[in-house]
């Protein structure tokens, strides 16, 4: 596996690999559970069944994070077949919480702090 780039952007981390590994085999591990499970804990996941796929080209999956303020976010796994052979893999992770763009007012030097409903 070679690493190629990490692309930050406000709110979204784009990194791009090349596997040596075909594009079926890449699916398998990304799309079944058993397999995803490895690398992808269910403890990261809002829900351990994806939001949305197209077979051997894309998923998506929600994620939570572990410490607060507990935001979600959405990974998006794309895989395309490289030149050599292997599989293109690009994980695009961005925060799809609401919460993500909270202001601090001006002259408060206070951390925001959630409110309880």
């Amino acid at each position: 596996m070679k690493y190629n780039q990490a692309n930050k952007q406000k709110n979204r981390v784009i990194l791009d690999y090349e596997i040596d590994a075909s594009v079926q085999k890449v699916w398998r591990a990304i799309s079944i559970a058993e397999f995803r499970e490895i690398w992808l804990p269910n403890a990261e996941l809002c829900d351990p069944e994806a939001i949305s796929f197209i077979p051997e080209q894309e998923v998506r999956y929600r994620m939570l994070d572990s410490d607060p303020p507990f935001l979600e976010s959405v990974a998006t796994i794309q895989i395309t077949p490289s030149q050599t052979g292997g599989t293109n893999l690009r994980i695009i992770h961005e925060l799809a919480d609401a919460r993500q763009d909270q202001k601090m007012i001006a002259n408060d030097n206070r951390s925001p702090v959630m409110q309880a409903a």
